[in-house]
């Protein structure tokens, strides 16, 4: 049975400072795990090698494209467009690999993020300051969207996502290990390590800066920005504006300069009759949701 938003409201309680709180066991492993990634990130250029650095371009490119903002943002929180469900696992399966949580969470969070965003409920609400919008709002399991029920029926019945919810460690442990049989100690400090902080402050970013700093195109109730760099580094999520104010669309970069790497692969995948049911803002929308005066 769904439940009302009132009643939500209620279940997610307004996050609190780090320093005031008592951490949980979850939060001490995903400090732990952040601080030695960042950590041995310093090694990297003593290990430097130009097949690891292309090892890591490329899982960077996979993992973020394909499956953080493909499939885990546009296909699974959004619904924007269907894919085969082989396809639709294999993109997600490469978002499992962004070391960014598994398809469940990840997806919880965020559709938590829009249903509240830029409230004390907001997850990651960008009021509480920069940093808190970041990385600081990871730290803290306990008020996080696993308290929000039944927002991921859709994903929790099929046993695919199950299955990676439950063994999701073992995944990117397993990349790890080839990456070092296969290249040693280079290909795992840049194939995982400095790949795997660079994903993580590009899309930390559209939650903290796209927050921020940037453009506001669109007449939306909250306080997203269309930010052209943070597009760059995200393959087009930079554009955030523009997607707090048509969710559902499968573009973002919604005018032609607008670079939007993910839209350009969805428009291949459609062409060749993969990927169907794409949707796209209608222009009576678009004339509803005009912002007069462009900040």
């Amino acid at each position: 049975m769904d439940m009302s938003k009132q009643e939500l409201n209620e279940m997610v309680k307004p996050i609190m400072s780090p320093t005031r709180r008592e951490w949980t066991n979850i939060d001490k492993t995903i400090a732990c795990l952040l601080f030695f990634l960042h950590a041995l990130c310093i090694f990297a250029p003593f290990h430097f090698t130009w097949s690891a650095f292309w090892v890591a371009v490329v899982l960077y490119s996979i993992t973020g494209l394909f499956g953080i903002t493909i499939s885990y943002h546009r296909n699974l929180s959004h619904k924007s467009f269907k894919l085969p469900k082989w396809l639709e696992y294999l993109f997600s399966y490469c978002g499992v690999q962004a070391f960014q949580g598994d398809p469940i969470d990840w997806v919880s969070t965020h559709r938590c993020h829009h249903q509240f965003v830029d409230t004390d409920n907001d997850p990651h609400d960008s009021n509480q300051g920069f940093w808190f919008s970041h990385i600081t709002w990871v730290l803290d399991s306990y008020n996080l969207t696993k308290k929000v029920c039944d927002n991921v029926k859709d994903l929790e019945k099929q046993i695919f996502y199950t299955f990676i919810h439950k063994t999701y460690l073992l995944h990117p442990i397993a990349l790890a290990v080839l990456l070092y049989m296969v290249g040693g100690l280079p290909f795992v400090l840049w194939g995982m390590c400095v790949r795997i902080v660079m994903s993580y402050h590009a899309i930390f970013m559209v939650n903290s800066v796209c927050h921020k700093w940037g453009k506001k195109q669109w007449n939306t109730t909250d306080l997203s920005r269309n930010n052209w760099w943070v597009s760059l580094l995200t393959f087009g999520e930079g554009w955030h504006n523009n997607h707090h104010a048509f969710e559902y669309s499968a573009r973002y970069g919604l005018e032609w300069w607008q670079l939007d790497f993910a839209w350009y692969v969805i428009m291949f995948l459609k062409a060749i009759g993969v990927a169907t049911d794409v949707k796209l803002p209608t222009q009576s929308h678009k004339q509803r949701m005009k912002l007069e005066h462009i900040n």
